[in-house]
């Protein structure tokens, strides 16, 4: 029971990020030690705080109820004081598991799956979790052309929470076919109609088709804008398609280019950083027409400066937010502040969910096209070097325009999702009239809170003095969490070490164990093996004797004719004699095959005469003992070899 306990109590810990082992016992004591139900005091339930989609790994508590607006010299509540529920979501810490984050639909879907599942596998989950069929999901970001349907989850090198986009498409080819286009070389032959002149050029499959145009640009000096192709496949999206998708004809592709009417404006916009002073110019049409130069620059004011930050009806985060950047640094110049490319969540794991010494400020830029406010806070205040250097040092500073209504409402969901419901009201009660806005959001006790708005009737000094305020708030707090993990850090390594040290000495002892059984198996073996040895020899030896009792001529009478008698004396340890009759004419392989039946075999044993000495064993056995002057009577010694 107490190692059940044990394994209940680091489950809780794990599960509630409560690291007092005291509270996490009082805990599990009121819920009797039931694993759930403590779980469920002390983590929110779905009417105390509102699920957040499956965006399971971002823990956010606000720091009070009112989120404090920086407007001139206004300071946020101090969180210390407030009592808020602490959460913190699970950490696997299983290595065999791979985690990714799926962006579906403008949702993000978390999946856990064994690093030896394959690709197959995470499709058949992406479609039970998703709704996609297998045939028709495309995944970017899971490894390219390594990414085969059987290849494995864990051979990808894919990083903890790797960010995958999944879309649905009409139809699919298989994945070997598409990296083996993609290693094709495609050969591209292009007739530029306008001179006359032919071009052979080739890509690989990577190659995309607007950066053929690019190249197409440096050859004839036609801008892309005024190219006029034919001979393109007619596909979707054909400028951010690769090459190895369009659909090209094989060993060669023919093509053709020309450079396409010019337009002529009449009219151009001219805008000062003040809205209300922008004023119209008619510019009279003149027989010569408007210069290359002029149309670029006319193009330049209608395509940069008159469009919105952002275009209508955003489908997907990411790339609104790469348009967002683009567009802000083309308008405003490129002393503007870098913002992040991607998602809020991402934005999120790159500022907040660091490690406490690698962890950002989040500012999130909140932008709207119909504030007056608009082009003095981006130009004066965000062009400001003091503003410019904090924010590119300390921030991972988000950029989105909510002048479209849907684009606002893709945000305010990816802020609820990602911050909670109260974090998105928050924004959605900002006035159109105070906008743009600086949204300042930092990691507090393993919580991700918004900590200040500022809005943007502020000054330079004020906007300076808001992040410098957040600033000295965050390092006080970053330090803090940096001492906390260091000390989990410790703990965990000693804890590891201890662990270590423990499977080492069971290890030790397991090898002595092991060595001592197989000295034992090899002694019973080696045992075995003389006894059987001893057997064989003791079997042997016995056959040889019976052997040789059979070959011994029969004793004669002591009265019979020619009749000799033999004494023999046996060597140490026997002290003692043997004595026999034999005929005269027996051989002398006759007294061989007596000492052999009395366990004396001439093989081991030498027969010696007393005089002259000699041994008989190397005389000739045929000899008769009459011959060998064994004759009435003598006296033998037998000695060992």
């Amino acid at each position: 029971m107490a190692e059940n306990r044990e394994e209940i109590l680091a489950n809780f810990q794990g599960i509630t990020a409560i690291e007092d082992v005291a509270e996490a016992i009082y805990h599990l004591e009121e819920a009797n030690w039931d694993l759930l139900s403590a779980i469920n005091r002390v983590m929110p339930q779905d009417g105390s705080r509102p699920a957040r989609g499956d965006n399971n790994d971002v823990d956010v508590e606000m720091i009070d109820d009112d989120i404090s607006v920086i407007t001139p010299k206004t300071r946020p509540p101090d969180p210390e004081d407030s009592s808020q529920a602490s959460t913190s979501s699970p950490r696997n810490s299983y290595t065999s598991l791979v985690e990714l984050q799926v962006h579906y639909n403008n949702k993000m879907h978390d999946i856990k799956m064994s690093g030896a599942a394959t690709v197959n596998d995470l499709k058949k989950r992406l479609e039970l979790v998703c709704g996609v069929p297998v045939c028709r999901q495309q995944i970017s970001g899971l490894g390219g052309s390594r990414a085969t349907s059987s290849a494995a989850l864990g051979g990808l090198g894919l990083q903890p929470n790797t960010v995958l986009r999944l879309k649905q498409a009409d139809e699919l080819m298989p994945d070997d076919e598409v990296a083996e286009r993609l290693t094709n070389t495609y050969v591209l032959h292009v007739k530029h109609e306008d001179v006359g002149k032919d071009y052979t050029l080739k890509y690989p499959g990577t190659k995309t088709v607007q950066e053929v145009k690019n190249d197409i640009f440096s050859l004839t000096d036609i801008p892309v804008r005024h190219q006029v192709w034919t001979g393109w496949p007619v596909v979707t999206g054909l400028d951010d398609t690769v090459l190895a998708m369009v659909g090209l004809d094989m060993p060669q592709h023919e093509l053709a280019v020309k450079r396409g009417p010019t337009k002529e404006y009449k009219r151009i916009v001219v805008e000062s950083s003040d809205s209300e002073n922008s004023s119209v110019e008619e510019i009279e049409d003149s027989g010569d027409g408007f210069t290359c130069e002029d149309d670029m620059f006319v193009e330049l004011v209608n395509s940069e400066r008159l469009r919105p930050l952002m275009s209508e009806h955003v489908e997907d985060e990411a790339l609104g937010c790469i348009e967002f950047a683009e567009r802000f640094r083309a308008r405003y110049g490129p002393n503007t502040p870098h913002f992040f490319e991607g998602t809020l969540q991402d934005a999120i794991k790159e500022s907040c969910l660091q490690p406490a010494r690698e962890r950002k400020l989040l500012g999130v830029y909140l932008h709207h096209e119909q504030s007056v406010l608009a082009n003095v806070f981006c130009a004066q205040l965000l062009g400001c070097e003091t503003v410019l250097h904090t924010l590119n040092h300390n921030f991972v500073l988000y950029g989105w325009d909510l002048t479209d209504p849907d684009n606002n409402n893709m945000l305010l969901n990816s802020v609820a999702n990602a911050l909670g419901p109260v974090a998105s009201m928050t924004i959605r009660s900002i006035p159109v009239e105070r906008l743009p806005a600086l949204v300042i959001i930092m990691r507090v006790r393993s919580n991700t809170e918004i900590y200040s708005v500022i809005n943007g009737n502020v000054g330079v000094s004020e906007l300076v003095g808001g992040l410098v305020e957040a600033l000295e708030r965050f390092a006080a707090q970053r330090d803090e969490d940096a001492r906390l993990e260091r000390e989990r850090d410790a703990r965990q390594q000693v804890k590891l070490e201890q662990d270590e040290a423990y499977e080492a000495s069971l290890e030790a002892d397991r090898a002595k164990e092991q060595m001592k059984k197989q000295q034992e198996l090899e002694k019973n073996q080696e045992l075995e093996r003389a006894e059987s040895e001893r057997q064989m020899e003791a079997a042997k030896k016995e056959a040889d004797r019976a052997l040789a009792q059979a070959r011994v001529p029969a004793e004669p009478a002591a009265d019979a004719g020619d009749v000799t008698r033999i004494r023999i004396r046996l060597p140490p340890p026997h002290h003692s004699c043997l004595e026999r009759r034999f005929n005269g004419e027996d051989a002398l392989e006759a007294l061989f095959d007596f000492l052999g039946s009395k366990g004396f075999p001439k093989e081991s044993y030498k027969v010696i005469s007393s005089w002259p000495r000699r041994d008989l064993t190397m005389e000739s056995h045929s000899s008769t003992l009459k011959a060998m002057k064994l004759f009435p009577q003598e006296t033998l010694m037998l000695e060992e070899r």
